[in-house]
C-alpha cells in the first residue's frame, strides 16, 4: 500500500518521477526507430526532445515542465536546425581543378602512343601521354579518354577499340 500526502499526486511522487523517465525514454526510442525508417532527419530531433524531457522527469521537473522541455526542444529543433542539416547533405560535389578536372576528359592522339612515349592534345594543349593498359599501341589521330595524370603524363585509353586494328 502507497501511503502518498493529501494534495500531491501519484505522479509528482518520486516514483512518479521514475516512471516519466521511463516513459520518455520509451518515447525517444520509438521515435529513433521511426529516424531509422524515414531518414528525415524530423524524427531524430524529436527524439531528442524525449530525452531532455527524460532528464528533466529525472530532475524532479513536474509533468508540464517536462512537457514543455519536449514540445520546445523537438519541435524548436525540427524548426531551426533541420533545415541546416538538410543543406549540409545536399552540397553538391566538389569542383574539380588542376588536374583532376582532367581525368575522364577526351583526347586526340598526335603522336603514337605507346609505354616508351606519346603525345596527346587535351584541353588545348599537348601532354606527354603513355596507355593506361601497357600492351597497347595507340595510333595518331584515335581519340583517348584521359584514366589518370601522373604528373605531366595522361594515361589513356582508346574509346573506340577498333580503331587499333590495321
Amino acid at each position: 500500500m502507497t501511503v502518498t500526502t493529501p494534495g500531491v499526486r501519484w505522479w509528482e511522487t518520486e516514483a512518479g518521477g521514475l516512471m516519466w523517465s521511463i516513459f520518455w525514454i520509451i518515447v525517444a526510442v520509438l521515435l529513433g526507430v521511426a529516424e531509422a525508417f524515414t531518414m528525415t532527419l524530423a524524427f531524430a530531433f524529436v527524439a531528442g526532445g524525449a530525452l531532455l524531457a527524460a532528464g528533466s522527469a529525472a530532475l524532479g521537473a513536474p509533468v508540464l515542465v517536462q512537457a514543455l522541455v519536449f514540445v520546445l526542444a523537438g519541435g524548436g529543433s525540427v524548426l531551426l536546425v533541420r533545415p541546416v542539416a538538410r543543406r549540409h547533405l545536399a552540397l553538391p560535389p566538389p569542383v574539380r581543378d588542376g588536374t583532376d578536372a582532367l581525368v575522364g576528359r577526351q583526347a586526340v592522339v598526335l603522336s603514337e602512343v605507346s609505354f616508351d612515349h606519346g603525345l596527346v592534345r587535351l584541353a588545348g594543349e599537348e601532354w606527354s601521354a603513355r596507355p593506361y593498359d601497357e600492351d597497347l599501341v595507340i595510333p595518331v589521330g584515335c581519340r583517348v579518354d584521359v584514366f589518370e595524370i601522373e604528373g605531366a603524363t595522361a594515361l589513356v585509353h582508346p574509346r573506340d577499340p577498333l580503331s587499333l586494328s590495321p
